[in-house]
Parts: structure tokens; sequence; C-alpha cells
């Protein structure tokens, strides 16, 4: 699985711990981890909440990664801009037990979580136990297991929900704010992360119409 990680502006200075925890849990499970950034609150690239949310359309619509781990103060915007975007169901996780519910009730492929809101003493044990229990079984088998079945149907059923109520990825791309989407775009390793794992032409090609590559 290539997983992206992803902090906007304000908890940027928190980048190289969760990129640290996060590769110590899964890349001994075979996956791989692409940070995206923020990488520092003094990079030149901003990333706010809702430019969150474009990135990650863009990266999990294009196939570029399976998995979006990303946050901001509360979880709560970065949650809201991803879920405003067809091909991306984002759970908002703050623990343990929301990590594994959420892989196993909701089947998603985005996590927002708190990187401000309740962060101190122990604050990255939180996230070694959150990223543990993301892979500790097979997505989508159901809680409690004799749910499973009614669960599985209703996210088949939000899946083709949001492939009515959400319209295509390159109109999106196309008629967003020009400033606003480059922005999201415009990290020091996005180019060579995305061009290299992206497996839809259509989406890079209006990439690279949008950011000049």
């Amino acid at each position: 699985m290539k997983i992206a990680l992803i902090n906007e502006n304000s908890q940027a200075a928190k980048n190289s711990l969760i990129e640290s925890t996060l590769r110590s849990v899964v890349e001994p499970l075979g996956h791989e981890v692409y940070n995206y950034g923020m990488y520092s609150a003094e990079d030149k690239e901003q990333l706010t909440y809702v430019q969150i949310g474009i990135l990650s359309a863009v990266l999990l619509n294009s196939g570029a990664c399976d998995l979006v781990i990303t946050g901001c103060g509360t979880g709560e915007g970065a949650m809201l801009a991803c879920n405003s975007f067809p091909g991306v169901l984002c759970g908002h996780v703050v623990d343990p037990t929301d990590a594994y519910q959420f892989t196993q009730v909701n089947n998603g492929n985005a996590i927002s979580m708190p990187f401000a809101k309740g962060w101190g003493w122990g604050c990255e044990l939180n996230l070694q136990y959150v990223f543990e229990k993301l892979f500790v079984s097979e997505w989508g088998l159901g809680y409690p297991r004799e749910r499973a079945v009614p669960e599985q149907r209703n996210k088949r059923i939000l899946d083709e929900v949001k492939k009515v109520t959400h319209t295509d990825m390159i109109y999106i791309l196309e008629n967003l704010d020009r400033e606003l989407t480059v922005g999201a775009l415009s990290g020091p390793k996005f180019k060579e992360y995305f061009f290299e794992n992206c497996k839809d032409e259509r989406i890079a090609d209006c990439v690279r119409k949008l950011i000049g590559a």
C-alpha cells in the first residue's frame, strides 16, 4: 500500500514526528510512505486544510496513493475538506478505537487526526497505536463481525451516492480557483512522488497543465 502523509500549515512543525512514527509502524508491514509535507512551519509552500482536500483528491483519484493520512488542529477541517471531493472517504480518527472501527466499518481511504487538540504527553504513543490499529486486519470486515453484511452493503451504497453527488475530478481541477489548486500541488516533493505513482493519465495531464510540468 502506498500511503501519503500530508500536514497543513498550522501543524507543519510536527511533520517529522508523525512521519517517523508512521514509518516505524507501516514499513515493516511492507507499506510505502510518501511525505508530501508540509515539512516545517517555514516552508515556502503553505497548505491550508482546504488545499489538503484538493491534494488528497488528486492523489487518491489518480491512484498515486492508496491511503491518505492527514490532519489539522482538530482534524475536523481536513476531514471536511477531503470529503468534499469524489473518490475520497475520510474518517475523523482521534484514538486507536476510531482507527480500528473506521477500517472495519467504513472502509475508507483517508484519515484526519487532531494534531493540536489533546496533543501532549504521550502523543507519540497515541500516534503509534492509531497507526498500528489501521493495519491489524483486512479492511471492511465489519465490527462487530455479525454486522459485517449490512455495513459492507452501506459502504457500497455510500460509494454509489458519492458518484452521483460529486462531479468528475477533471472538471473540479479545471474549475477550482487556479491559485488555490496550484498551491495545493506545489510542494517540493509533489512532482517526484505524484508522477512516479500516478495511474490515471487524464488526471496527470490535467495536473501538468495546471502546474506547468
